[in-house]
């Protein structure tokens, strides 16, 4: 069962809020990230991880190695799915169901096996249902849908 409030926070929206180049996307990534900060209820996968320090390296060029990697840390705080055989092989199930690609059915399957209500991410269609969460656009809706009883139109 997802629990209340439980967002996955897909890697471009921990992108945009580090990208000046975008300051409207900067603007609204940085309000949901925030939002989970405080809530204490953002969450991320090993991939997610992986795939923010990569991009990092190539957005913020000006930082040390040591202060991006400080950067990355931060996200511990979040215990990040590890992202195993299990989530390969639901992943699979969630392709084949949805025809996703592979490496979003890894994020949604990532954000299932965290009992996420909600997969925070441009890249998926906004309100739609995924077996147990729901992808939200950040770029379309803000934080305050966390307090909504039922789905987000």
């Amino acid at each position: 069962m997802p629990s209340a409030s439980t967002v996955f926070v897909d890697t471009n929206v921990l992108l945009y809020s580090r990208d000046p180049r975008r300051a409207d996307k900067q603007a609204r990534a940085e309000a949901w990230l925030r939002a989970c900060w405080e809530r204490q209820i953002g969450r991320i996968s090993s991939q997610v991880m992986h795939e923010f320090y990569a991009n990092l390296l190539r957005l913020a060029p000006t930082l040390t190695a040591d202060e991006q990697r400080s950067v990355v840390r931060e996200y511990r705080a979040w215990t990040p799915w590890l992202v195993e055989d299990d989530t390969v092989d639901l992943a699979w199930a969630l392709q084949d169901r949805y025809s996703l690609s592979y490496w979003d059915a890894l994020m949604v399957a990532a954000a299932i096996e965290q009992g996420c209500r909600f997969v925070l991410t441009e890249d998926l269609q906004h309100a739609q249902h995924l077996d147990s969460v729901q992808v939200l656009n950040p770029f379309l809706v803000g934080p305050e849908v966390l307090d909504a009883p039922g789905p987000v139109a």
